[in-house]
């Protein structure tokens, strides 16, 4: 935004101000007759843009937002976009804005927004002006960096942006043609003038190794370096460590302790010992990294950790939220090595009854470290030899798996619901290129330690509430009656009975129903968007999935900011002392770790998604199996049986009928042949287009010739996952609900070219 722009916003922002004209605002900042033209053009352009209105005697104020709608603004490919009001998820609700009406707002950016028009009828939205913006999403992008004649453009990732950004003169910063660079935007777009912004680093080129993983850590602002402060502050931590000063802690360290972790873990949050006395009952001890000893509360230490919040576990790299000298070594729970734990001891009867909790800071010395997949073969052949485990290792890790499916039993009996939505593991070559992956197993070695820390996460959350002291919970708000209707509804059009959505039990009953059939994935995902999100709270509020009353993190400190805060309060009451509850501060530091845990959740789906269409783009032509996990009206969205990765054929490729969308049963049905695809189906696809930068992924049907298809018509409808695609703007909503001609053959069926008039106006560099 330029000097008059500028000036005129932060003048008719003043409270003395009185509307003016045009003209009468240039004899006040006495313009020159010379620039008058351009001043004149800037003003006109911020009420294009919607920050200043004009009254009937063309006088200029300051945009009113009484009355707004403030909610988030995701903008399509196409430069149209809706607004989610705050509270609101159905597609229904949210508000159509069309390109002229958007202004300079960004997909993310929080909005104030007018209503312009009602919608006229069911199944179209509120047509809306964006009048404000609240709160910017980011300033900082990244994108492919190239040159057009005499100047420089980045296109950015994604779609957040209808056209590139001008970035200057060519070479800035040394970029190349071709290179993944970070800018920083000085001008939002809006769909009168192009946006402009400067390349603040240069990440390498397209395609080279780790700078996908670069990217992504840039495009969602994750701090990935540490400052000399912080290290050294953690280097004076390991100075001061001596594995042999116990002194205050119960000494554990003789007692028989295991670690089961993923096979590449690095950091190691919790160690398990068990023991079973004469009469049958059980005592657990889950043994957590004494992380708080390390970081003190207002250090460098903690200040850098409060600020990440969480670790971030991207493919091919941890970004730590604690410098390595402690996540790596000092609180790492290492096989051989004494380490300060905090211990919640835990006894259980034969039925699995919790008799008694105690907690304690102890330290402890693991005595064998499993990897999952070594510890499910010991779970399922206890008789068998295996190399390396002690008897009465082998022993232990028997009897932790008795206790734990006790456990898990009594869990789904009280009303705790499981989804069957596995991760995705891809297994990197040396370049870090994808050499193959797969979803990630849940077997019984997983779900022992997913047990006990449950158990361990409930004990601490009703200990801290028996003692009335103010921590982070992890809560999980029920879901809406209405979003269970409708789900409900879904299910049965795939003839499933479900009588009673509001009751978990029969919910659980329709999950394991569907597991290991085709409409699995369809199934478990539509019941997760029709849960709210769980969140950390200082509220008493319980936990919906687990069927919890008390729940917290406790058991990971090393990469959770919430669960050292847990630690804290437990340690402080453990001392003898009070710990400081102020609900407030508890609610502020709440937001922030809900906000930094969903830019790392973001972060990892994004770098799983670059790296498998990287590998996608080997295999275009090629033919595979894949289940129909999404119908919407313009297409199918499948999910790969052979490599787990989701794309779409959109309604255009399949030319031999037109299809219309019957929304009950989640089915697109060929008007002419009566073809019906239908959610959870299996069928064949072949691979027809693959575009890294905006994310996309077009397949077709097996039957459809590649050169029949037309992948760019559908650009625009892919806005990260199903659950955040934008629906149509009401009026195309509204076509395609209606009943048009079909397609036929031998019929040119191209839209008719636009009016004069419309098109785009011409790109000028900026000044």
């Amino acid at each position: 935004m330029s000097s008059f722009a500028d000036r005129v916003l932060k003048l008719v922002a003043e409270p003395s101000y009185k509307p003016r004209t045009i003209k009468a605002l240039s004899r006040w900042f006495k313009i020159d007759p010379d620039d008058y033209a351009a001043f004149r053009a800037e003003v006109k352009g911020l009420v294009k843009e919607g920050k200043l209105d004009v009254a009937r005697d063309k006088t200029l104020t300051r945009v009113d937002t009484a009355g707004t709608i403030i909610g988030l603004f995701r903008r399509s490919s196409k430069g149209f976009g809706f607004v989610r009001p705050h509270g609101v998820n159905a597609k229904a609700d949210q508000i159509y804005i069309a390109p002229e009406s958007a202004g300079d707002a960004s997909s993310g950016d929080e909005v104030a927004v007018k209503i312009l028009k009602k919608a006229r009828r069911d199944g179209m939205n509120d047509e809306g002006k964006i009048v404000q913006i609240v709160a910017r999403a980011t300033s900082g992008f990244v994108g492919t960096y190239y040159e057009e004649g005499e100047s420089s453009y980045v296109k950015v990732d994604g779609t957040t942006f209808h056209g590139p950004i001008y970035v200057g003169d060519p070479g800035a910063k040394g970029a190349k043609p071709g290179d993944k660079v970070a800018i920083e935007i000085v001008r939002y777009p809006t769909p009168y003038q192009e946006g402009e912004g400067v390349v603040s680093e240069i990440l390498g080129v397209r395609g080279a190794p780790g700078v996908d993983t670069l990217t992504v850590i840039r495009a969602f602002n994750i701090p990935d370096v540490f400052d000399d402060s912080v290290l050294d502050e953690a280097r004076q931590q390991a100075k001061h460590f001596h594995e042999d000063d116990v002194a205050g802690r119960l000494d554990h360290r003789g007692v028989l302790t295991v670690t089961i972790d993923p096979a590449t873990a690095r950091d190691f949050d919790d160690a398990i010992s068990l023991e079973r006395d004469e009469k049958g009952f059980w005592t657990l001890g889950v043994h957590i990294a004494d992380v708080s000893h390390f970081v003190e509360p207002n250090s460098e230490l903690d200040h850098v950790a409060r600020k990440r919040g969480t670790s971030v576990y991207l493919p091919d790299r941890v970004v730590p939220m604690l410098p390595e000298i402690i996540s790596n070594s000092l609180a790492s729970l290492q096989a051989g090595h004494t380490r300060y734990t905090v211990s919640a001891f835990l006894e259980f009867n034969d039925d699995g009854v919790l008799t008694s909790k105690r907690f304690a800071r102890s330290a402890i010395r693991v005595d064998h470290r499993f990897a999952y997949e070594q510890a499910f073969e010991v779970m399922k052949n206890p008789e068998g030899e295996h190399e390396g485990v002690a008897p009465e290792v082998v022993n232990m890790v028997v009897n932790m798996l008795s206790l734990a499916m006790t456990l898990r039993r009594r869990r789904f009996t009280r009303g705790a619901l499981e989804l069957s939505l596995p991760e995705v593991e891809i297994k990197l070559d040396d370049q870090g290129k994808v050499a193959g992956a797969h979803l990630a197993s849940h077997d019984e070695s997983h779900q022992v330690i997913e047990e006990f820390m449950l158990a361990a996460n409930e004990a601490v959350a009703s200990y801290l509430s028996e003692q009335h002291v103010g921590f982070l919970r992890r809560v999980h708000p029920d879901p809406e009656e209405h979003k269970l209707a409708e789900f409900a509804e879904f299910v049965r059009s795939l003839g499933i009975p479900l009588d009673l959505p509001q009751s978990r039990f029969e919910l659980q009953k329709v999950l394991d129903e569907t597991k290991g059939k085709p409409e699995e994935y369809a199934v478990h995902y539509g019941l997760l968007r029709s849960l709210k999100q769980a969140v950390y709270s200082p509220e008493p509020e319980t936990h919906y999935a687990l069927a919890s009353d008390d729940y917290c993190h406790f058991t990971s400190p090393i990469r959770r900011y919430p669960d050292l805060q847990v630690h804290r309060q437990l340690t402080t009451l453990l001392a003898g002392k009070k710990p400081r509850s102020n609900m407030d501060e508890l609610a502020v530091l709440a937001e922030s770790c809900n906000r930094t845990e969903r830019r790392a959740e973001a972060a990892e789906r994004e770098l799983v998604r670059v790296k498998m269409l990287m590998y996608m783009e080997s295999k275009i032509g090629e033919s595979f199996h894949a289940i129909v996990v999404g119908v919407e009206d313009f297409g199918l969205f499948c999910r790969l049986v052979e490599l787990p990765v989701e794309g779409l054929i959109h309604v255009t490729s399949l030319a031999d009928d037109f299809y219309y969308l019957e929304a009950g049963t989640h089915t697109l049905v060929g008007r002419r042949s009566g073809v019906r695809h239908r959610l959870g189906d299996r069928i064949e696809i072949r691979v027809a287009h693959v575009d890294v930068d905006r994310r996309q992924l077009d397949l077709v049907l097996a039957t459809t010739p590649l050169s029949k298809t037309r992948t760019p018509a559908r650009k625009h409808y892919y806005e990260s996952t199903p659950a955040s695609r934008s629906p149509k703007p009401p009026r195309a909503e509204a076509e395609a609900n209606a009943s048009p001609r079909p397609r036929r053959p031998g019929v040119n069926n191209k839209k008719k070219a636009k009016p004069k008039g419309t098109k785009k106006p011409k790109r000028r560099r900026p000044s």
